[in-house]
């Protein structure tokens, strides 16, 4: 039986060896089976013939010829350089880190160094009674301003009486109710005399607020000396106006409402801060 099926696979050989070259893998797949003693199996009755499993065998070893290569392929072929990495961010994606703001420049906030010297034009008046000092000292201000007020017109609002007007709390607040902006701080020197500290706020009130065109009002008490020598005295208290500066500051230009004779001169501001101790002033 065995010597039987031998001779039919080598028939089966030889015809397939001379139709078409593809079946020669059907060939090698029947010698597969005579090297393993398949063919040794004997076939019974209803038995399919060695033939009709060539096909299945075939098919067999040209999936696991395919997995092979697939496996091989897998593991000779490098990762694709053109491959986009996952560490790498994309250049067309927006960047998770917030823009940075740009830092403002100082020289567009700083404001512009004032000048030297600044004096304001004013309609000086005296006062028109021994204690109008306090409306005659807002009125000259605000002329300096470019508003015109009457000294009776001041009086009310400033609380004004035959005592005079109270502090520069009063001044302060009338100015801001004449003035746009409520540009107007009180600045009071409770010492007997002024600080450095106090002297040099005063410089730079007064620059500042001659620079922004506005007038100073300060409350004065006891005596003091202008630039000329000039001795000035009120014990009881006055007010008085400063419509310019020189020197960076350090000397004042006073509108002084009590005699027309004396209505302006200069002075110090260290000077000045001294005559406004016990008081204060508005600018």
């Amino acid at each position: 039986m065995e010597e039987t099926v031998k001779q039919h696979l080598k028939r089966q050989l030889r015809r397939l060896a001379t139709e078409r070259p593809y079946q020669v893998a059907a060939a090698s797949a029947a010698v597969l089976v005579l090297a393993t003693g398949t063919g040794a199996l004997v076939a019974g009755p209803g038995d399919a013939p060695a033939s009709a499993q060539t096909p299945a065998a075939v098919a067999e070893l040209r999936g696991n010829t395919a997995a092979s290569r697939g496996e091989a392929r897998s593991v000779a072929v490098p990762p694709s350089s053109a491959a986009p990495s996952s560490a790498a961010p994309s250049s067309g994606a927006p960047s998770s880190s917030p823009a940075a703001k740009a830092a403002p420049d100082p020289d567009l906030t700083k404001k512009p160094k004032p000048s030297k010297s600044k004096l304001l034009k004013f309609d000086y008046q005296a006062q028109i009674n021994f204690y109008y000092c306090g409306p005659a000292a807002v009125r000259n201000a605000l002329s300096a301003t470019g508003i015109e007020r009457s000294q009776d017109h001041l009086a009310g609002p400033l609380g004004t009486d035959q005592f005079g007007t109270d502090s520069a709390e009063d001044t302060t607040r009338v100015l801001n109710a004449m003035v746009k902006g409520d540009p107007y701080r009180t600045r009071m020197i409770p010492g007997r005399a002024a600080t450095p500290a106090q002297m040099d706020r005063l410089q730079a009130d007064v620059v500042d607020a001659i620079t922004d065109g506005r007038g100073v009002v300060v409350n004065i008490a006891g005596s003091a000396t202008d630039t000329n020598g000039g001795w000035h005295s009120f014990p009881g208290g006055h007010y008085i106006a400063v419509t310019g500066y020189d020197d960076e500051g350090r000397l004042v230009r006073i509108a002084d409402s009590a005699n027309p004779a004396t209505g302006s001169y200069w002075m110090t501001t260290i000077a000045l801060a001294n005559w406004a101790a016990t008081r204060g002033y508005s600018a």
